[in-house]
């Protein structure tokens, strides 16, 4: 196969088409510290608000600044602990590809943490397990949008027939909803659970901006877990904070927090979540 000309490769590069993850900024770990500071006296547990913060800052595009929150939770924690809440930025990432993309983030973690994650995927679809996989699709999607999930559905076939199919079977039942435990699984792989995914969700639309319906339901997702009882019905460990982030009150500091994380990353200039070409004369 042919390279790629020099002129080529420089239009694919070039500055003005943001071809580059962003760099983390200065500030960015006062601002993760702030967060924790702001979290504890609300009592939101960390995996309620880092599950967020890492959401944010997956749509911003910021590896650099993911290590850095990495690094401010692992402080002072076991090797194990350490290595679950990398488990757990994996995890989130999954998540949010049904909202963004696929980000980076192993690479930059030390090796013995790189050695440690889990290697063996567990969202393989086989005969056996595909009724489950869709049974769990329809439940969480009549669990964010009851009672208004059938009507949601013929709207989103009016786009394309094969639209809610995809939405409902491929992205809540197999990508959203998690995966039964294996057998032989690493006992560190995390489970994001229900209420999280509906955390990442919030965090991940509000960051992107231009979606705000789409946050309003997900909002609205966040209380349904604990009106229907799915937010406790899973193996999961129970999320602290998550019911008080579900109220009027947590969910605007819920959504302040990633407007922060935007501001930050973003170097006040906004999202860098799909932000167009920069205009060449200004570079």
């Amino acid at each position: 196969m042919s390279k790629l000309s020099p002129a080529l490769k420089a239009l694919i590069n070039s500055p003005y088409a943001r071809p580059g993850t962003i760099p983390a900024p200065a500030q960015i770990s006062a601002v993760y510290a702030g967060i924790a500071k702001e979290a504890e006296p609300r009592n939101v547990g960390l995996r309620a608000w880092f599950a967020a913060a890492t959401a944010a800052t997956m749509t911003m595009n910021s590896p650099e600044s993911l290590l850095q929150l990495h690094q401010l939770v692992s402080h002072e924690k076991s090797v194990d602990e350490t290595v679950y809440l990398a488990e757990l930025v994996r995890e989130i990432g999954l998540k949010c590809i049904g909202f963004n993309g696929v980000g980076e983030f192993r690479a930059g973690l030390p090796t013995s943490i790189q050695d440690a994650l889990a290697t063996q995927p567990r969202r393989n679809l086989r005969p056996e397990v595909v009724p489950d996989i869709l049974n769990r699709g329809q439940s969480l999607w009549k669990s964010i949008y009851y009672p208004f999930e059938y009507k949601l559905q013929q709207k989103l076939a009016l786009s394309h027939p094969d639209l809610p199919v995809h939405i409902i079977e491929s992205e809540y039942g197999n990508l959203f909803a998690d995966p039964a435990s294996t057998q032989g699984a690493p006992v560190v792989s995390a489970t994001v659970g229900r209420v999280l995914t509906s955390i990442i969700a919030v965090a991940c639309l509000r960051a992107q901006t231009g979606v705000g319906p789409q946050v309003i339901s997900h909002v609205f997702g966040l209380r349904k877990a604990f009106q229907d009882g799915s937010a406790t019905a899973g193996k999961g460990e129970e999320v602290e904070g998550g019911q008080w982030l579900a109220s009027d009150e947590g969910s605007i500091w819920l959504i302040e927090i990633v407007d922060r994380i935007v501001e930050s990353i973003g170097r006040g200039e906004g999202t860098s979540f799909a932000p167009g070409l920069a205009n060449k004369g200004k570079l």
